[in-house]
């Protein structure tokens, strides 16, 4: 099974192309060719699959979420947290 981890926006590309997401605390790069245009601002909450932002979700509901991860996580050592993080959005058995 794969869950998506809420991650916020705070950076769009000039292009507005990608932008990098903080997902509790591990900044990355996200495409967002899947949204429209205008669809992402800085500060939203969206999830992402295999590096593309696929939603964006409302912030109460993104805090639900990420207080349940944060649950989940604080019975992993530092190296499963992060890697659990960085490898959330290539699960190959999430649907898009």
């Amino acid at each position: 099974m794969c869950l998506s981890i809420p991650s916020k926006v705070v950076k769009i590309s000039d292009d507005k192309t990608m932008c990098t997401v903080d997902t509790m605390g591990v900044q990355r790069d996200a495409n967002l060719m899947m949204m429209g245009d205008d669809d992402i601002q800085v500060g939203d909450y969206v999830l992402l699959h295999i590096g593309f932002v696929m939603n964006k979700i409302d912030e109460q509901e993104a805090m639900v979420s990420i207080d349940t991860y944060k649950e989940i996580l604080e019975i992993m050592d530092e190296d499963e947290r992060r890697k659990t993080i960085l490898d959330d959005d290539e699960c190959p058995n999430r649907s898009a």
